[in-house]
């Protein structure tokens, strides 16, 4: 991916999961290293209110639909709930209200979690809210998957 072709191969899509992956690791240290700490009701609805308002509305709607298609409502409350700059500002909110606490550290756990164990991303609304391969997706990958002919440097410089 780059700022012109904005598109993942499985490759790069794994190494993005690597990098949350780290996040995640540093966050569950940080979590397990302060277990005493923790505010329990406090990091339980922390981690679930994201899925109560940004997916499960979302994944019940989809269900219901005979074809799969659901308001954009829903598509844009997931991706305002598993948006690492909505988060942030929550727990900006909270340590000026009520100060900093460990129990914050169920927001990373669950924005980290959903994208490297998961592979869960923003959703796009040209997608299902459920993930299934999109048909263009699919030629995609098989074209970029697919030995390039040989060509020389000004064959390629003109196609492009």
């Amino acid at each position: 991916m780059d700022t012109v072709n904005l598109f993942m191969t499985p490759t790069t899509a794994r190494l993005v999961r690597a990098e949350y992956a780290l996040g995640l690791v540093v966050a569950a240290v940080l979590f397990f290293a302060h277990l005493g700490d923790i505010n329990w009701w406090a990091f339980a609805g922390l981690f679930l209110y994201i899925d109560l308002i940004g997916y499960i509305p979302g994944a019940i709607a989809f269900r219901r639909s005979a074809d799969g298609d659901i308001p954009k409502g829903y598509y844009v409350a997931y991706n305002i709930m598993h948006s690492l700059v909505t988060q942030g500002l929550v727990a900006l909110a909270w340590i000026w209200l009520w100060g900093a606490e460990w129990a914050l550290l169920a927001l990373p756990l669950h924005l980290f979690g959903d994208r490297a164990l998961f592979g869960n991303f923003l959703k796009p609304f040209a997608l299902r809210f459920e993930p299934e391969v999109h048909p263009a997706y699919r030629r995609l990958h098989e074209e970029f998957s697919a030995p390039a002919p040989a060509r020389g440097d000004d064959a390629l410089r003109t196609a492009v």
